[in-house]
């Protein structure tokens, strides 16, 4: 799929809905959501409750504590989620391999099950790979490698590298892993051969299964929202195979790094640790890194949500030795000039939507404006102080914005009107003229009957689920990430109730 392609995308003027699920929670048998069937019968019942949309969370490889917000590289994509079914349709594993997943719980991800036996399968395919006699598949894979090389080649010798040094952070890699000159790097890619070609092999059969399911929606008029944060990983191949991008020192350690002010989600502020961009060399390159890594992902994606937007206006920094981000300072942001690069280089119509929650300033709002990049509207918010809020549906002043219930940062809806203040319920329940036995569904009629382009809600809303289905907790280090549903909760009766609410308020 080429950029061209990805702009035909909807316009502000259309009012439409959708889902917010993350793949890892889709049913599979093998214990997390996969590009497989589920996916695919999950994009089957947005077609049956009238939804146009599927808000995904990041799509690349996860490190340590399991985010999608944290990962090994801003490009690639994440091994976890390949289907093994289809594994055996290319007949790269037998019906055997797949005998020996162990049981685990339907509605949970235990990414410590999970893991090794994934990870093991793929070694399986790959050998099985590496003596096929499928001409087509082998061509389709060299010319995946050729097409992807300018991430491609750093990635896989990252991750090779990373093997070889026992998993370990890149900064406690010995020589020559650590910071290769051009003939050592040269050296490893030689020596390392056989990994490295493991992992493009795992790359190429993510594409290929994530490109044949964004068709399959694309087909059913699906657009998929994807999401990328603004910051990478410290332990990420970005970071490795380009030190000069970022504020480090000359052993590769961050001077500063990235974290939030004292906000709704916390107290004390945020202090997430990613290394910050040194704006000026990404300025000298002509953000060339930038418009790659945006042109990579709108070749996945149809829209494109850049988490913590305000970022680019200022950014806040945090010495890199604080033991709280409320010690952080603000720092000027590429603002205008990187958005004029990328449009330079990709064309005027970006289809991207700006996370614009948090401590946001006129000159964010201008920044995002400027551009023509819709902002979010959080209802949970809207009902967090008995004052007027500019998250209340009467309060919104443009239709371009995306109107949400919660995102994967929140509660779930059920779970925060269970736990709100008996002021907050009682606001909920005036204000939506309720008495709060549905109330998920009572936020997303809210949500739906906004001026609002766009409403979205995440699956955990549709469902009713409680707190237990919590996606994440911001600041909490372990034990996010893990929430599934069960095929049976897909049915026919709440599909159909869907599309009713939808067409109800306008969204066809």
């Amino acid at each position: 799929m080429n950029f061209e392609t990805a702009q035909t995308t909807y316009g502000p003027s259309d009012r439409l809905s959708g889902i917010l699920l993350h793949p890892t929670s889709l049913p599979s048998p093998y214990g997390i959501g996969d590009l497989g069937d589920g996916a695919y019968e999950f994009i089957d019942f947005l077609n049956k409750a009238g939804q146009h949309l599927w808000q995904v969370l990041p799509l690349n490889p996860t490190g340590f504590g399991d985010s999608p917000y944290q990962s090994f590289s801003a490009f690639a994509g994440q091994p976890l989620l390949i289907s093994p079914d289809d594994l055996q349709k290319l007949d790269l594993i037998s019906a055997e391999d797949l005998k020996d997943f162990p049981d685990t719980d339907s509605e949970t991800v235990d990414y410590g099950t999970v893991i090794p036996w994934k990870n093991e399968l793929l070694r399986k395919a790959y050998e099985k790979f590496c003596h096929t006699a499928d001409k087509m598949l082998l061509e389709e894979y060299d010319s995946f490698c050729r097409e992807n090389e300018f991430w491609l080649s750093d990635y896989t010798l990252y991750m090779a590298c990373k093997a070889a040094n026992d998993g370990r952070s890149w900064l406690d890699w010995k020589a020559p892993y650590r910071n290769p000159s051009p003939a050592e790097k040269a050296e490893l890619m030689l020596s390392l051969k056989h990994e490295i070609h493991y992992y493009k092999f795992v790359q190429f059969i993510f594409f290929r299964q994530w490109y044949a399911l964004k068709a399959y929606a694309n087909d059913k008029d699906i657009k998929i929202i994807g999401d990328i944060p603004i910051f990478v990983s410290l332990d990420s191949a970005d970071v490795w195979s380009h030190q000069e991008l970022f504020l480090l020192d000359e052993e590769g350690y961050p001077t500063v790094v990235a974290g939030v002010p004292p906000d709704y989600f916390s107290a004390t502020g945020q202090l997430w640790g990613n290394p910050l961009y040194d704006w000026k060399v990404h300025k000298k390159t002509g953000y060339a890194w930038w418009i790659a890594r945006i042109r990579n992902q709108l070749d996945l994606v149809d829209y494109l949500r850049i988490d913590h937007f305000r970022g680019f206006e200022a950014f806040w920094a945090v010495p890199a030795n604080a033991e709280s981000a409320a010690l952080g300072t603000w720092k000027r942001g590429p603002k205008e000039s990187l958005f004029l690069a990328i449009q330079k280089a990709l064309g005027d119509h970006l289809p991207i939507i700006a996370e614009d929650l948090g401590i946001i300033t006129p000159e964010v709002e201008k920044l995002r404006d400027t551009f023509g990049f819709p902002g979010m509207k959080v209802l949970q918010f809207a009902f967090e102080s008995e004052e007027e809020s500019a998250y209340l549906p009467h309060q919104f002043t443009t239709t371009n914005c995306v109107c949400y219930t919660g995102t994967h940062d929140n509660d779930t809806s059920m779970g925060w009107y269970t736990n709100a203040s008996p002021k907050a319920q009682d606001k909920v329940r005036r204000y939506m003229n309720t008495d709060g036995n549905s109330v998920h569904f009572d936020f997303i009629r809210t949500c739906l009957g906004s001026i609002a382009a766009y409403a979205i809600f995440p699956m955990q809303d549709v469902l009713g689920v409680n707190s237990d289905g919590r996606m994440n907790v911001p600041g909490k280090a372990a034990g996010n990430w893990s929430w599934r549903f069960c095929r049976e909760a897909l049915s026919d009766s709440l599909a159909e109730y869907l599309k009713s609410l939808s067409h109800l308020y306008g969204r066809y």
